[in-house]
Order: structure tokens, then C-alpha cells, then sequence
């Protein structure tokens, strides 16, 4: 792989790529159901020669990259979903679709794929292998990934034996690249509480069962339970989000809801907390004479990055971009990722591309005003691509 050579047929590919991405951004679909999105991947990817196939149960596109010589198997993926959000960027190609914005980037993963697989198809002679891309719908909260396993992403007679995904955001500066090791993102569970008591006119609680000083006790009860309970060094965030109960100043109501969020950094710390939460709630409840049901749905697990892949896309970003543009990760994000599907049954990476404005406000992911800074996505390309070449590079064995 040589670096200069790559980073310029990237660079060659940023037009196309940022019109791409703001056409897609333009018109923004939500879930596992993206019509319109699935058919601009299939008109990007026209013409490059791939085995391509649609998903059945979502509009998912996976399409495989065939070298010229025999050799492994390597996944990129990209995100293709938005956001319900109402975009306030004020940008000329900016959502025309009321309610739905590109709040995290998946525009821009869609486009640097399709570059990259428009840059590996022309080097196609350096490829002992095959390259197999991914555009998975329902990455935000929808469990895409977990579908598209379950109708055979990996299944046939070449399965990938590496994986590796890029997300922009705003905490590095545009075209830096950042992973590490191990558990990179959080597992991101859902509880959802009802205290019930009995409801009365709020000039006499001792006739009623209050519920809303229970529910109140249960949140700050849950702020104990990680700081008491929960090792440190595996830590877990727990988030009371939403808390709901009464209609007017003087009546008590029968019920209150707390709706929040686990987050946590390996399985023994999930399940441990989520015990917790259930034990804090209906023990709280019990102590008041009151009834806590408490619904535990079960979000993405913990994203872990394989630790000799994440080495290797370490090596490649430092020969692609420079030692000075990348950063191997203090500490994990606590955030969630569906690709955390993929890496249980692929060794792989996720990393992580700066896309911060040079100048002016910086909005995180899932604001309704971020801003991406769009020349990165040539080092988005370049990655994407550089890791595929060097994991299928002749006689070189792979990551490993």
C-alpha cells in the first residue's frame, strides 16, 4: 500500500463523494424501511462489478468486491438511517424531509463507502480477496445489524474473517483518526417504571399513596446504586430521562413513569446493574406500601474492538495519515453501536474520523445544528480503502 498514492485517488473522489452525501442528506428516512436511500447506493454503486444483493425483513445493501486473486474475506459497513429531529442548520442542502435529519453522520458513512468501493474497484489486481460492503439500515435503535445477520450477512463459503467500520464526530479535529482497544462503546439498555399509588386531593396526602416522592426516591436511589455498587474501574452510567405523572396542581395522581437508560462497559457490569435497577425500584416501591412494574428492553450490547485488529488499524492510520493524526483512545465512548453485532462474531474495529468544523459553533452527533466538515471524507475514503488493501495484500497474511 502506498499512502501518497491512495490519500490522492481519495482526494479525486471527495467531489462526487460530498454531492453524495448532501443528496442523501437531503432526504433522510428513519428505521429498518429506507426505499429511497437503498435505491441511491444501488445508482452510486452501478457499473463497478459487484455481487450485489438486497435484505428481505429491511432495505439493506450488501455488495462484495471480488480481487483478482483467491484470499480472505474483509467487512466495511455503513450506517444509512437519520434521526427524528428537526434539522436547524440552516445549510442549502439541508433536510426537506419535516422530522428527520442526518443528525449522526450516516450520510457521510453511506457516501465514503460508496468512494471507497469506487477506489478499490479500480485496484482491484491488489486485492487476494474480497471486499464485502455493508449499508445497513436501522443502526439508531432499530437493530439493523442483528437483522441483516439473521438473513445471512456472513453466511456462504467466503465469510469475512475481519471487519471494520468508521464514525465521524466532533471530538477530533477534521481527518484525525482515533479507536482502541477492547470495549470502545457502551451497551445501551432501556428501563421504563410505573409507581403506583393511590390517587386523592393533594391537600390531604395521608388519605393517598403518593407516588411521585416514591418515584423521586428510585432516581436518586439509582445514583447510589453506581456509586456504591458498581466496580469503578467498570463503570456504568445509569440516566433517569423522562419522568411523568399528574395532570393538575391539586390532585395526587395513581401513577408515575420514569423512563431512562443503562450504559455499561461489559456484560458482567450490564447485567449486575440491571438487577439493580429492578432490586432499587420494587424495593423502594415495597417500603412505601407502593407497586413498581419495572420493563427492562435490552438495547446494543457492548461494542468490543478486537484488540490485534484495532492494533492493525492503529499501524495503517499512522502510514495513511501520520503518527501526529491519530489517536489510540484513553478511554471508551458511552454511547451505543449495533455493529457491536457484527464484532461478537467478527474480529474487527470501529474507529473514529474528526469532522469538526474549522471555524465557528460544534454541534455533537445528534444535535439538530451538527455540521460536518466535509473535506475529511477524503480520509474517510482513504481508510476505508487502505484497510481493505493492506488486510488483502498479497502474501501478507491479513491483520494477523
Amino acid at each position: 500500500m502506498k499512502a501518497p498514492e491512495i490519500l490522492a485517488e481519495a482526494a479525486g473522489l471527495l467531489d462526487d463523494t460530498i454531492a453524495l452525501r448532501r443528496r442523501i442528506h437531503r432526504h433522510p428516512e428513519i428505521g429498518l424501511t429506507l426505499p429511497r436511500t437503498q435505491r441511491t447506493v444501488l445508482e452510486a454503486l452501478a457499473g463497478l462489478g459487484l455481487d450485489v444483493r438486497t435484505g428481505e425483513r429491511a432495505t439493506s445493501v450488501v455488495a462484495r468486491l471480488r480481487g483478482e486473486r483467491p484470499g480472505p474475506t474483509i467487512l466495511l459497513r455503513a450506517d444509512m438511517d437519520a434521526l427524528p429531529l428537526r434539522e436547524d442548520t440552516g445549510l442549502p442542502f439541508a433536510s426537506e424531509v419535516d422530522g428527520a435529519m442526518h443528525a449522526c453522520g450516516h450520510d457521510t458513512h453511506v457516501a465514503m463507502l460508496v468512494g471507497a468501493a469506487r477506489l478499490l474497484a479500480q485496484r482491484r489486481a491488489d486485492l487476494a480477496g474480497s471486499v464485502l460492503f455493508m449499508f445497513q439500515p436501522g443502526e439508531e435503535g432499530y437493530h439493523g445489524a442483528r437483522v441483516m445477520l439473521e438473513e445471512g450477512l456472513l453466511a456462504g463459503a467466503e465469510p469475512p474473517t475481519g471487519a471494520f467500520a468508521l464514525h465521524v464526530g466532533h471530538r477530533s479535529p477534521a481527518g484525525v483518526i482515533a479507536t482502541r482497544p477492547g470495549p470502545t462503546m457502551a451497551s445501551g439498555d432501556t428501563f421504563q417504571i410505573t409507581v403506583r399509588g393511590r390517587g386523592g386531593h393533594a391537600s390531604s396526602p395521608h388519605d393517598c399513596l403518593d407516588p411521585i416522592p416514591v418515584a423521586c426516591e428510585i432516581v436518586q436511589a439509582f445514583q447510589t446504586l453506581v456509586a456504591r455498587r458498581v466496580n469503578v474501574f467498570d463503570p456504568a452510567v445509569v440516566t433517569v430521562a423522562k419522568i411523568e405523572a399528574g395532570t393538575t396542581r391539586n390532585v395526587i395522581p395513581e401513577s408515575a413513569s420514569l423512563l431512562g437508560t443503562v450504559r455499561t462497559l461489559s456484560e458482567q457490569a450490564r447485567e449486575r446493574v440491571l438487577a439493580g435497577v429492578r432490586r432499587v425500584a420494587e424495593g423502594i416501591a415495597a417500603t412505601h406500601e407502593a407497586e413498581a412494574s419495572i420493563e427492562l428492553i435490552r438495547g446494543y450490547p457492548v461494542t468490543v474492538n478486537d484488540a490485534d485488529f484495532a492494533s492493525f488499524v492503529l499501524d495503517t492510520a499512522r502510514d495513511l495519515v501520520g503518527p501526529e493524526r491519530v489517536e489510540e483512545m484513553r478511554t471508551p465512548i458511552m454511547g451505543s453501536e449495533d455493529f457491536a453485532y457484527v464484532l461478537q462474531r467478527v474480529p474487527g474495529t470501529i474507529a473514529f474520523l474528526g469532522t469538526r468544523p474549522d471555524s465557528g459553533p460544534v454541534y455533537p452527533n445528534h444535535s439538530n445544528r451538527m455540521l460536518v466538515n466535509e473535506s475529511a471524507l477524503a480520509t474517510g475514503i482513504a481508510m476505508h480503502a487502505a484497510v481493505a488493501l493492506r488486510f488483502l495484500a498479497p502474501r501478507a497474511g491479513g491483520a494477523r
